[in-house]
């Protein structure tokens, strides 16, 4: 545009009255805060008046405070276009809260309750000649059950699983690839307690004595279709530019999809892996049908009855006493720091093993 345009461009014209249009209105960075504290503010007003005495009346009256406060001045002060997407932002703020405070709540009492009896002592002994109404025992024998099922479920069921979906992505065709996707569709949902019950009948027809072993052979029935089915998932987003690539090179398909396609999707795979054992790691039924638990420390996973924290945490809480509630408390908090160790190890690992894409 020319200079002489510019210049016979009409000025635009002021708001009548000099003031600012509500369309050009805005509401400032902190109004989603100062509406949540109105929302709560008149929620415990409310509750409080209405002699209201559970806390979650008071909390859903404060959500609606939130929304409809939110919606209301957004309306008055901007417009109605920005009153709707405030209105969905509320709501999605809304869902995330809800969805946060059961598992800051959980994780605030388990470990209020649960650093009571944690200390060495209690990862470092068993319950051997302690009885459970006493204080005092630990909980090694269950790590060391723990550990040792875990172990030999991920040994077992990863390999099937990988392959499985490596079969599933790059080879499968027809009715059979039709058929395996159908059945490890529905073995992720079965029951932790079928699977438990599946390895009872074959001890039984075995004439086999339950052991670490057998629990783990359960626990790899569920482990397999959640190793399956996020590794199928993670090799689907491998671009096929890469394959096609590799093989206009020559390179045999075997060594494309162990050279190009895993080590693409590895940070994905092992996230499924650390996934399936978190699964597996609190199961407790297979446990005390398979494996029997026991107070003793039994490092042989092939012969005879050994515990596992789940198992424990069950035994210890169905005690009922004082002592023994607080050991399952405790017990509880060292599950769940050996699920979120994997996750941290599985993260770990994914970045060392992901591929660099520069220097």
């Amino acid at each position: 545009m020319s200079h002489a345009a510019i210049q016979n461009k009409p000025a635009p014209v002021p708001p009548v009255g000099g003031k600012e249009s509500l369309s050009q209105r805005s509401l400032p960075s902190w109004a989603p805060a100062g509406f949540a504290a109105v929302g709560i503010l008149l929620g415990v007003g409310i509750g409080a008046a209405a002699g209201l005495e559970s806390k979650v009346q008071w909390g859903l009256i404060a959500v609606i405070a939130f929304v409809a406060v939110s919606y209301i001045v957004t309306s008055v002060v901007e417009n109605k276009r920005q009153a709707k997407d405030r209105l969905a932002t509320s709501i999605v703020w809304v869902c995330f809260v809800l969805a946060v405070i059961p598992l800051f709540s959980l994780l605030f009492t388990t470990i209020s309750r649960g650093v009571k009896v944690l200390d060495p002592y209690f990862l470092s002994h068993s319950m051997a000649s302690v009885l459970s109404t006493q204080p005092g025992g630990g909980v090694y024998h269950a790590l060391v059950g723990t550990l040792e099922q875990v172990g030999i479920a991920t040994v077992i069921s990863v390999p099937i699983g990988l392959l499985t979906a490596v079969y599933l992505v790059e080879y499968g065709k027809g009715a059979l690839a039709r058929a395996v996707t159908f059945f490890v569709d529905v073995m992720t949902g079965i029951p932790s307690i079928v699977a438990g019950l599946f390895i009872l009948s074959i001890m039984l027809l075995a004439s086999i004595e339950g052991s670490g072993l057998m629990g783990s052979l359960a626990l790899t029935i569920l482990m397999i279709p959640v190793v399956v089915r996020s590794t199928e998932e993670m090799l689907k987003l491998v671009p096929n530019e890469l394959r096609e690539a590799a093989l206009a090179l020559g390179v045999p398909k075997w060594r494309m999809i162990l050279k190009v396609v895993l080590p693409t999707a590895i940070g994905g795979i092992t996230t499924g892996v650390m996934l399936a054992v978190a699964r597996v790691a609190g199961e407790t039924a297979p446990i005390i049908l398979l494996v029997f638990g026991g107070p003793f420390i039994n490092g042989n996973p092939f012969s005879g009855p050994q515990s596992s924290l789940p198992f424990y945490i069950f035994e210890q809480y169905k005690t009922g006493e004082v002592a023994s509630i607080d050991r399952a408390w405790a017990a509880a908090l060292v599950l769940i720091a050996f699920v979120m160790i994997l996750n941290l190890v599985a993260r770990g690992i994914a970045r060392w093993k992901a591929p660099k894409t520069g220097r």
